[in-house]
């Protein structure tokens, strides 16, 4: 296990480095100019030059890039063009909504996907199954998007059960946290619908397969239930496959709040990005882009811990 874990550390970080890499030359080569879209089109060019020098444009690529770097391991991601403050805080304010988002999609993805795919395992062939696999594929067609505008449309226009959009912030006590919830329980299902139907797809193949081995038939010829035998003997044997889309899910979530964040104008990080490159404020770009990286090969790591604790058979060399 200390091998396994190891070696994937290593690949982590090898992955994190390849990827500020790669994020920084993307944004290097794009046009345009940050100081002169700051003064505006009219500003005199001694003035633009001025304020490059000011926020270090005018130093080489690679000076940028190690200055960069040097100031993520230490905590110092420079200050906003456009907002005049710290990067980090304006990070650290939005993921305070992008990240409960993200998880509360993953798990609404999680356990419609689970009971969704059991059951039409379970039901195989008969109406049941061919009926939920109808519903996932239509799921699976929906983009998320239009989906978060028919949400809006029927439980906030039509019965005016939640807000259209905006977030008031999580407030104090048990209320504030509530109200929270409530706020991104739309941007959740929307998230979570497309997701939960491509996940219930594979849990239906993953324990189809499963339920056809000796230990699944022995189980049964022991006398234990149907319902056991599918959530207690199956569904831990099939989970691998199950957790490797969940980690390439969650990235995919991720993604997908800068769309939805922006349809129900919510103050996270997907509206941050949005707002960022609109006003070419590169290094809160640059700076967003690589914590989303690192948060998509940090659960990429995750999913393969998981791995060696679902299946402990499995060994260093097998991944």
């Amino acid at each position: 296990m200390s091998l396994f874990l190891l070696k994937r550390l290593a690949t982590l970080i090898g992955t994190l480095i390849g990827a500020s890499v790669i994020v920084f030359l993307v944004l290097e080569i794009l046009p345009g100019n940050a100081a002169q879209l700051l003064m505006g089109p009219d500003a005199a060019p001694e003035a633009v030059a001025a304020l490059a020098s000011k926020l270090g444009l005018d130093q080489p690529a690679w000076t940028r890039y190690w200055h960069w770097i040097g100031g993520i391991l230490t905590g110092n991601l420079g200050d906003s063009y456009a907002y005049s403050s710290p990067v980090l805080d304006l990070i650290l304010e939005r993921l305070s909504l992008t990240v409960p988002l993200a998880l509360m999609a993953m798990a609404l993805t999680t356990v419609l996907a689970l009971l969704v795919g059991v059951t039409a395992a379970a039901r195989h062939n008969k109406l049941g199954d061919v009926g939920l696999m109808g519903m996932t594929q239509i799921g699976i067609a929906i983009p998320n998007f239009w989906f978060a505008i028919l949400l809006i449309l029927v439980f906030s226009v039509n019965l005016q059960w939640f807000s259209a959009g905006g977030f008031d912030g999580w407030g104090e006590g048990i209320g504030g946290v509530a109200a929270g919830i409530k706020a991104l329980l739309l941007p959740a299902l929307s998230l979570a619908v497309v997701q939960a139907a491509i996940l219930a797809r594979i849990t239906r193949s993953a324990v189809l397969e499963v339920m056809r081995e000796d230990f699944v038939r022995t189980a049964r010829a022991k006398g234990v239930s149907q319902r056991a035998v599918l959530w207690t003997h199956v569904l831990r044997n099939a989970m691998i496959p199950v957790v490797t889309v969940m980690g390439m899910q969650f990235s995919e979530l991720l993604a997908g709040t800068i769309v939805v964040e922006n349809v129900f104008y919510l103050p996270g990080l997907g509206r941050l990005i949005f707002q960022a490159i609109s006003n070419r404020d590169l290094i809160v770009v640059r700076n967003c882009v690589m914590l989303l990286a690192a948060m998509v090969v940090i659960v990429n790591f995750v999913v393969d811990v998981l791995y060696a604790v679902i299946d402990p058979r499995i060994k260093a060399s097998d991944i």
